[in-house]
């Protein structure tokens, strides 16, 4: 049941043991689940945690839980079978870009009567494929797939095992490399092109430059900001050049962080991966006494909520992204027959205050 050395949070991993077991009928509707001190016995988790389980399994209308009584199943309507059901994977419904592309993915989910099944990575291949098996075994309709900090090939290996049972999949935000299946992604490579050209306008040459090579999008950007300093004759200092090659985590990304800043004699102005990237160069500043843009300048990607900084970063359709990602598995549910289709929306650059010409 509990699986203690899975990165999955051991609440979610009873939560859905028990979701699995209400779909597949093994309790039966109004029939009392086990009580919270009967799942501690059986799970071995504390009692806050089996609770935490429950109020989910609640929220979600799985069950509802009567004080002092226990916890009984909701009636599960039988038209709802013949609804249509895609899982979404993505990295954090609590952070960065996800929970918009969530957002535009339920809404064009919803307005099509589909079912969406939500899972976070945590941008760990082992969460993946743990949730991938699970989608496998409830016989999902389609799933929507942002591909994890790994390889292009242990991506590629959660690709084709839907593949080989026949589930539907797309891509979204990020690409694998020889998947050859349906994506919706933006123009990562031209939107990076019109940040540096954005930072050589303003008189920057030496930009220091903090991402990650495992991510498709990233190594666009990446090689995008490269093609462009290049075009205008700068060499890009190895120093200031950081490419990570894990998950996103933000003690890490700080080690990397203060490496750059070490060296601020080397650079004007720092382009950060993406935004949550830019907010650690912002606050890492900010403890060193050193200030945005007056001691160097800042631009970040994705264009996300912040509070704390005026962020110069490229706008992206996210929201449209997750629409796209829905409208493009239902077609293949649907079994239209089409071309592999690449859809790639275009972003906008958003010019703020973190950037100061210099010349």
């Amino acid at each position: 049941m509990i699986n203690s050395k899975s990165p999955v949070p051991k609440y979610f991993q009873l939560q859905t043991w028990l979701q699995d077991r209400i779909e597949q009928g093994y309790y039966a509707t109004n029939e009392k689940i086990p009580t919270e001190v009967e799942l501690v016995k059986l799970s071995g988790l504390s009692r806050a945690t089996v609770r935490q389980a429950l109020r989910n399994l609640e929220q979600n209308g799985y069950i509802v839980r009567k004080k002092r009584v226990g916890s009984f199943v909701l009636k599960i309507e039988k038209d709802t079978k013949n609804i249509p059901t895609v899982g979404i994977l993505i990295p954090d419904i609590r952070s960065g870009y996800a929970p918009i592309l969530a957002r535009g993915a339920e809404d064009e989910a919803t307005k099509n009567n589909i079912s969406l099944i939500l899972c976070n990575t945590d941008d760990l291949l082992s969460q993946a494929k743990y949730h991938i098996d699970r989608l496998i075994n409830l016989k999902v309709s389609g799933v929507i797939y942002v591909p994890v900090a790994a390889s292009d090939k242990d991506n590629l290996q959660i690709i084709k095992k839907l593949k080989r049972k026949n589930i539907p999949v797309v891509l979204a935000d990020r690409g694998i490399q020889g998947s050859e299946i349906d994506i919706v992604t933006t123009n990562n490579f031209e939107g990076s092109r019109q940040i540096a050209q954005h930072l050589i306008n303003e008189g920057h040459e030496r930009i220091a430059f903090l991402s990650n090579k495992l991510y498709s999008t990233e190594r666009l950007r990446y090689d995008g900001f490269i093609s462009k300093m290049k075009e205008a004759n700068i060499n890009q200092d190895p120093a200031i050049t950081i490419l990570d090659k894990g998950a996103f985590n933000v003690n890490r990304y700080l080690t990397h962080v203060h490496k750059i800043l070490k060296n601020k004699k080397k650079f004007t102005a720092v382009y950060a991966g993406h935004d949550r990237i830019a907010l650690l160069f912002y606050s890492a500043a900010t403890n060193m006494g050193l200030s945005v843009p007056e001691d160097f300048s800042l631009v970040g990607y994705d264009n996300m909520p912040l509070t704390t900084i005026s962020l110069t970063t490229m706008h992206q359709p996210i929201y449209e992204m997750g629409q796209e990602s829905v409208r493009l598995i239902i077609a293949r549910i649907n079994n239209e027959k089409s071309n592999i289709k690449n859809i790639i929306l275009n972003s906008t650059l958003i010019k703020r205050s973190s950037v100061r010409k210099i010349k």
